[in-house]
This record gives C-alpha cells, structure tokens and sequence, in this order.
C-alpha cells in the first residue's frame, strides 16, 4: 500500500501547483515591468542630461545680456561674480556677430575635463555620455557649447562643474526607481487579479474536476460543467465534459460487458455440455430411416454447430485481448497461398462449405515480396477476410500486394454483393458489423486488432455491385 501511494499522484499537488502559477505570475509580471521601466529610463536619463544642459545655456545667455549691452569699462565686477553664481558657471562666453562678450568668476576659469557640444545629436552618444556622468566620483569641469535658445545665430559657452549635474541625474533616477516600483506593484496586482479571474481560477476547477473524476469516474456529480466561454479555457471545458461524459459511457459499457462475459464463461461449461448432448441426440437420429427424419437432421445439426462457434468466437475474443506476436521474415505469397488452400479444401473444419469448389481464391501476390509479420496471426486476418467473403457470397476472394520502403500494402477483393450502409457504418464494431444471418461481427474487428498490433491498420476501398475492396498496411520495422 505504502509503494502504491508513492507512484500514485497525490491530491495535495493541486495546491501547491496552483499556489506556485501564481507566485510565479506575478513575479514575472513585476520583473517584465521592472523590464520595461529599464527600457524607458535609459532614454529618459539621457534626456534629462541632455536638458538640464540646454537649461544651462539658457541661464548663461540671460545672466551675460546685460553685460553685453554696458559699454566697455563699465562692467560691475559684483554685478557679474552675483550673475555667474545664480547660472552655476565659472565662466561664460557669448559669440555675438561681430563680437564676443565673455564674463569669468575670481580671474581664470578651471582646467576643463570635458568639452560638449550640443549641436552634436547622436543618440547613442548621449546614452554613453549619460552614464559616463553617472560613474563619475570626482567632480569634472566641463566646457558646453550650445545655440542659444533665444536669438538664433547666437552661440553660447559655458565652463560649469559636473557635480550639481550629478546631483540631479541621481535625484531623477531616484524618482523614475520609485515611480517604476510603484507602477510594477500596481500593475503586477492588477495583472495578477486578472490573471486569477481568467486563467487562474478556470484551470484550478479544471484540475479539481479531473482529479475528482480521476478517484471515482462513474460519479455523475463530478462531471464539470459546460462552460460558455468562447476562449481557449473555455473549449477545453467543455471538451472536457465531454470527454468525462463519453469515458464514464464507456466505463459503463465495459463494466457491462465484463459482468456478461464472466456469465458467458460461468454458462459455458454447462452449455457446451448440452450441445453435446444435442449432437449425439442429432447423430442417432441420423441413423433412422424415416425420411422427414433425414431431412431435418442436417438442419438440427448445423444450427448446433453454429451455436457452438457463435459461443467459442464471443469467448475467445473476450479472452485474447491484444495480440502478442512473433514477426518473422517469409514470403507474403506463401501464407496467401495456404490460407487459400485451407479455404478451398473441402475436409476443413472452419473452411467447410456445402459447395466449397465454387469459391476460387485467387493469389496475385509477387514471389519477391517478403513481410515481417507474426505469420499465424496475418493467416487468421486474410482467412477471415476470404472466409467473410465466401459467407457474405462472393465466388471469388483475390489478394494482391504491393512494396513500399516502409510498408506492404495488401489489397483484398472479391465479387460478393457488398455491404450494406448499415454495414458500413457499423464495419468495426464489436457484435454489430455482421453482414449475414447468424453471424456476430468479429471478423473484420479480429483483423483490425492484429493489424494494429503490428503498427498497421485495415480500411474499406470500395463496396458495391460488383464487390468489396479492403487495403491491409502492414508497416515494416525500421531496421528491416
């Protein structure tokens, strides 16, 4: 009992599976977030960089106007220290036509680290630019040359320390990592509710449904509902009902057969007793000379024997199951041409007929053509294929076969009436696809099985007038 529980699914993985879809949800939601928010920063910061400069060119051309309209001599040294410090410079130079006006904070101007030109618009420069800012430890000075915003033809210099700069790309980048935690939780919760609504919650009763069919599949009430969802979610649920309603037919239908064919075997050993009464009751009356007594006594006798093959073939094909099989390398011509004779000959006990030289059997199969097959079970599949013929009455049962690199295919035909539409539809189920009187349906059934078992299958060509056509695959291993 202990091995069995450890092989078998436990119930307590419907929990943990779900609790681990949407963990696992909403951690890539936040992590594709985080994604995205990267993505949008990195423009971003290098934007901000590229702004706060122009800002400072704006800053530098208004704090030098009034210096450029004194006359020369009459600058205001105070006037000009005040108006370098409220732009952040050490030093500005504006490039009017014609003259250039500069203005310097405490005599000469710092060793500049870094000159920038604005009017050079390279995206790809300015991201490098941007987070080369970002890594810096010392303060550099850096010369920035820009238009000015406002008199165009006007160029503007500035001579400015990097780290205020710094200051604000650190600050703005603390604020887009805020923001973009912010906008990740919100949107990871958002997402995952509506994660749970539609998918989550679907597939947890889904799994519910199948593990409480899985325990006790002939319980109707555990059957899930049809859904009227038009999504994926929603096929697969009312696939599943479906497919829960048709195994629990099935599982019916099989229990069924089960419990009458254990009757079947429990009545059998009494009822082949009793026919064999029947049969030596129908021998001693064959021995009488009244002649209504002659007359009937072949009748008796062939309605015993049928009653007897009908119980041996219902039987044995409950007890065979799947066929094992023994394959073997031989000539496919040959096995067509004894199961020929065992149809044609009249001292055999299955291949009995009252007329049996009527029924030619024909073998057009080439000499050359091998197959690896089990060859006591491919004799049974075309023996009930001819004998099926012969009963349904046809005169003739051909067999014809040709070679593929991977299979043989062999064609059955006779000239019989051919089958019915009923026939037809029924052709391979059990107990149901007779097409004579007396007979159960387990002919083409038992030949489809074995041709299963062997990888391959049967299917009907044509039925009609002027007969029946069946094709037989039998596919050959790889390594043939």
């Amino acid at each position: 009992m202990t091995e069995t529980k450890a092989d078998t699914p436990s119930s307590t993985a419907g929990p943990k599976a779900r609790a681990g879809l949407s963990a696992r949800l909403l951690i890539m939601t936040i992590i594709f977030v985080m994604l995205a928010e990267i993505l949008i920063y990195v423009p971003s910061v290098s934007r901000y960089r590229k702004n706060y400069l122009k800002e400072q060119i704006m800053r530098a051309h208004i704090a030098v106007l009034a210096l450029a309209d004194m006359p020369d001599g009459m600058v205001n040294r105070k006037l000009e220290e005040q108006l370098l410090f409220h732009a952040n410079a050490h030093g500005i130079v504006l490039r009017l036509p014609g003259r250039h006006v500069m203005a310097m904070r405490g005599g000469m101007p710092p060793k500049v680290d870094r000159v920038l030109d604005l009017r050079e618009d390279t995206f790809v420069l300015w991201v490098a630019d941007a987070f080369e800012t970002l890594r810096q430890k010392k303060n550099r000075v850096l010369r920035v040359i820009g238009d000015s915003p406002k008199v165009p033809g006007v160029v503007v210099e500035v001579v400015m320390d990097e780290r205020p700069m710094r200051r604000e790309m650190y600050a703005f980048s603390r604020r887009i990592l805020q923001l973009s935690i912010l906008i990740s939780l919100m949107t990871a919760f958002l997402v995952y509710l509506t994660l749970q609504w539609l998918m989550v919650r679907p597939m947890r009763r889904i799994t519910t449904s199948m593990m409480a069919f899985r325990d006790d599949p002939e319980d109707e009430s555990r059957t899930i509902s049809s859904s009227n969802r038009s999504d994926e979610i929603g096929i697969a649920q009312r696939e599943l009902n479906v497919m829960q309603q048709e195994v629990r037919s099935a599982l019916r239908q099989k229990t069924r057969l089960a419990t009458l064919g254990a009757a079947v075997a429990k009545i059998n050993h009494d009822l082949r007793n009793t026919l064999a009464t029947a049969v030596l009751v129908s021998d001693r009356l064959a021995n009488i000379d009244d002649p209504e007594v002659k007359k009937v006594t072949p009748r008796l006798y062939n309605a015993i024997d049928r009653a007897v093959h009908l119980c041996s073939d219902t039987l044995n094909y409950v007890a065979d199951g799947v066929p094992k099989l023994e394959r073997t390398r031989f000539p496919l011509s040959r096995l067509v041409e004894e199961a020929g004779l065992l149809m044609t000959n009249p001292g055999s006990g299955e291949g009995k007929d009252e007329n049996p030289a009527a029924f030619l059997w024909q073998n057009d199969v080439p000499a050359h053509i091998d197959i690896d097959a089990d060859y006591q079970q491919l004799f049974r599949a075309l023996f009930n294929l001819g004998q099926n013929a012969q009963q349904a009455g046809a005169t003739r049962f051909a067999v014809a076969a040709t070679a593929a690199p991977d299979r043989i295919e062999i064609t059955a035909t006779d000239d019989g009436p051919g089958l019915t539409a009923r026939a037809k539809e029924q052709l391979f189920q059990p107990f149901a696809g007779s097409t004579r009187r007396g007979g159960i349906g387990l002919g083409l059934v038992i030949v489809r099985d074995i041709l299963r078992a062997h990888g391959g299958d049967i299917e009907l060509v044509r039925s009609g007038d002027n007969g029946t056509a069946f094709r037989l695959t039998v596919p050959l291993p790889k390594d043939a």
